[in-house]
């Protein structure tokens, strides 16, 4: 049986198993060593396995990961992601959609310290949710709110996708995380134009609230300083080249618990939980790296991702119909598979493709988290969704799938912007040391 021909069974029971419910690490594992074994021997597939699983696992880049996870953690359990909306709420409450708007910002503000689409969404839903509902707010615009700006999390950075991305194409994490700053902007304000339109065509989905003095406004700063100053940390020291990427994760998760001692805002017991989500979510991650890593070498000898490199340069098409091509799959790849999961398993295949027609692989990760920010929340799968139904129970999910349908409309803009105008995420990257 030819290489090829096996590669694309692989794929296909792949996607089988991930469609009745085996974890994505299990069985991009399983699909990898079958077939490394079926194509080389079922020895050097058992020693790959082990080796590739030993350098995840020792591997001193990925520490960056629990370090970035850690200051999230710590944040969300120091209650910093609700004086964010406080301070949201008291500048734009009284807007048309004002809650929504804040909500978008807080998504936004924590995001900046977080690195996860569902921990922002889930964070978010339990701080904002309740205070929309009490001020009259629909379900539909308050769930799907949260739900799409939950996405901002593996766009703004710090993001564990980035982190995925620059790993796997060797590629700079810090120019990467600078990378996604101007395009986070950017679906910021769409979310908020998003949210600015549908209110005026249905008013009756968001009361507006009550106007707040001045004084009051300015005294609610406070709870935006931390998240600044612990941004401007990271970040800063990052752009002028101070640290590298897991050093700026160790920089900002001990900043985070200094902050949070400081203002007692954390229990011992918040502090355990914040440990005890961090490993959890770390080992799904890494498992998930690694049986990627499995996977690909059972890829590279298929060789599918070259076959596909040089089957699409001899198709001759114009650069844009390529990429075109590379985003439909990724939006419609997002509908089924959870966003790391997709990337893990298509960055192999297409990064050959890019690199040989000439497309700046840092705007390419962009590109690609911002298409797969589309899948958290479109249906089947639309994780964000499932985790926002989590907190508001009494809310049904096509509900929630219907309140996040408007926000596409945002996501899919900001993609065809930054395709055409690729220096919105090239410009701060390149000002880096």
């Amino acid at each position: 049986m030819a290489p090829s021909l096996v590669g694309i069974i692989g794929i296909v029971v792949l996607v089988i198993l991930i469609f009745i419910r085996m974890p994505v690490a299990f069985a991009m594992a399983l699909v990898g060593v079958v077939g490394f074994g079926f194509l080389v021997s079922f020895d050097a597939a058992m020693n790959m396995a082990v080796r590739d699983l030993f350098d995840v696992f020792g591997s001193y880049g990925l520490t960056v990961i629990p370090l970035f996870i850690l200051m999230g953690q710590v944040a969300f359990h120091a209650g910093i992601s609700r004086r964010l909306f406080d301070v949201a709420y008291k500048f734009m409450g009284n807007l048309p959609g004002g809650l929504a708007i804040a909500t978008v910002g807080a998504c936004a503000g924590f995001a900046a310290i977080c690195g996860s689409t569902n921990a922002t969404a889930a964070t978010m839903a339990a701080v904002t949710i309740p205070e929309m509902k009490r001020y009259g707010y629909g379900d539909s615009l308050s769930t799907g709110v949260v739900a799409a700006g939950g996405s901002l999390g593996i766009l703004v950075p710090p993001s564990v996708i980035f982190i995925i991305y620059g790993i796997m194409t060797e590629q700079s994490i810090g120019k990467l995380f600078m990378a996604g700053i101007l395009p986070g902007l950017l679906l910021v304000g769409l979310f908020i134009i998003t949210i600015v339109v549908w209110v005026k065509i249905k008013p009756e989905l968001a009361p507006r609230g009550g106007r707040i003095s001045l004084g009051d406004k300015m005294k609610s700063l406070s709870g935006l300083a931390e998240t600044i100053a612990l941004f401007i940390l990271v970040m800063g020291g990052l752009f002028l080249g101070l640290f590298t990427p897991t050093e700026a994760g160790a920089v900002g998760a001990a900043g985070t618990l200094v902050i949070a001692v400081l203002r007692r805002t954390i229990s011992f017991k918040g502090f355990l939980k914040s440990l005890f989500e961090t490993t959890r979510i770390s080992c799904m991650i890494l498992f998930i790296v690694a049986g990627a890593t499995i996977f690909g070498h059972f890829l590279a000898v298929t060789m599918i991702p070259f076959t596909v490199a040089t089957w699409v340069t001899s198709m001759n098409l114009p650069s844009f119909a390529v990429m075109g091509l590379i985003v439909l799959v990724y939006m419609a790849g997002g509908c089924f598979m959870d966003a790391l999961a997709l990337i893990t398993l298509t960055v192999p295949i297409f990064y050959p493709v890019i690199s040989g027609m000439g497309f700046d692989p840092i705007w390419f990760g962009v590109i690609i988290v911002l298409v797969t920010q589309i899948g958290v929340i479109t249906p089947p799968v639309g994780v964000n969704v499932y985790v926002v139904g989590g907190i508001a129970k009494d809310v049904p999910l096509q509900v929630i799938f219907r309140g996040a349908l408007p926000m596409l409309a945002a996501l899919i803009a900001a993609t065809f912007i930054l395709i055409p105008f690729p220096d919105i995420a090239l410009f701060l990257p390149g000002l880096m040391k």
